[in-house]
C-alpha cells in the first residue's frame, strides 16, 4: 500500500508541541497564519507550514511580517546530501529575510529549531568590493550580456591576454618587455609566463611567440581584438 501522502496538517502537532514546551498558547489557523503562539505579553510568533520549501512559503512568510517580528517557517525534515544542501541555502536565505526556519522529522515527530528570526545585517568584502570596481573599471567595452550562463565570458584578464596574443601576431617572436610596451599592458610578462589560456610559448628566456592555440585565439577573438588597441 502506498504511504499516505504528506499534508502540512501533518506538521502542526509537533510545532504546537515545540511552542507549548516553551510556554506558548498554541492555536492553528488564526486569520491567514498557519500557526499562532502566544506568551504573556510576549510579541506572538508566527509560523508558516509547508510540505517543502518553496517561493509560496516565503511568499507567506514575508507576508506575516507585517503582522510580527517573529516568523517561522516549517518543512519536513529529509535526508541525504540533496535535503542537508537545501537546508543549508535556505538557512541562508531566512537568515537574509529576517525568518526563522524549524524541520520537523516525521517518523518520531522530533520539531528542531535550525533559526532564530532576526534582523539581517549583512556584512560586506571590502576585498571582494574592490575586486569588483578594478574588473568594472579596467575591463573595455561591455562584451558580455548579463545573464548569461554555459559560455566564456570576457574578463579585463582575457582582455589583456588579447592584446599580448595580437602583439604576438604582428610581430612574431617578441621580448616580454616589448609586448608590455606596445600593447600598454603592464604585465605582459606574468600574463604570458602563467599561459592560463595556453596561447603562449615561450621561445627562450624572455621571449615569446603564439602557440597554435593563440593563433586559433586570434581567429576566435576577431571581433573583441577589433576593440582593443593592439600596437606594433
Amino acid at each position: 500500500m502506498d504511504a499516505s501522502p504528506l499534508r502540512e496538517t501533518d506538521l502542526y502537532a509537533p510545532v504546537k508541541a515545540l511552542l507549548e514546551g516553551q510556554g506558548y498558547e498554541v492555536k492553528g489557523e488564526v486569520g491567514a497564519a498557519d500557526v499562532v503562539a502566544c506568551r504573556g505579553d510576549e510579541e506572538p510568533v508566527i509560523v508558516e507550514l509547508k510540505t517543502g520549501f518553496s517561493l509560496a512559503l516565503f511568499h507567506q512568510a514575508i507576508d506575516r511580517l507585517g503582522l510580527c517580528d517573529t516568523v517561522y517557517v516549517c518543512v519536513p525534515r529529509g535526508s541525504g546530501r540533496g535535503f542537508r544542501k537545501s537546508l543549508k541555502n535556505n538557512k541562508t536565505l531566512c537568515r537574509r529575510l529576517g525568518l526563522g526556519l524549524i524541520t520537523v522529522r516525521l517518523k518520531d515527530g522530533l520539531a528542531e529549531i535550525h533559526l532564530d528570526p532576526a534582523p539581517y545585517k549583512p556584512r560586506q568584502s571590502k576585498r571582494k568590493k574592490t575586486r569588483l570596481l578594478k574588473e568594472f573599471a579596467t575591463r573595455v567595452g561591455d562584451p558580455n550580456t548579463g545573464g548569461t550562463t554555459g559560455r566564456t565570458l570576457m574578463t579585463a584578464y582575457r582582455q589583456d591576454a588579447l592584446r599580448c596574443a595580437g602583439t604576438l601576431h604582428h610581430n612574431g617572436a617578441t621580448k616580454a618587455a616589448h609586448v608590455a610596451r606596445a600593447c600598454g599592458v603592464a604585465n605582459a610578462r606574468q600574463i604570458m609566463s602563467a599561459n592560463h589560456y595556453g596561447w603562449f610559448d615561450r621561445v627562450q628566456t624572455g621571449i615569446y611567440e603564439l602557440s597554435p592555440n593563440g593563433r586559433q585565439a586570434i581567429t576566435d577573438y576577431a571581433d573583441e581584438l577589433k576593440t582593443l588597441t593592439v600596437t606594433d
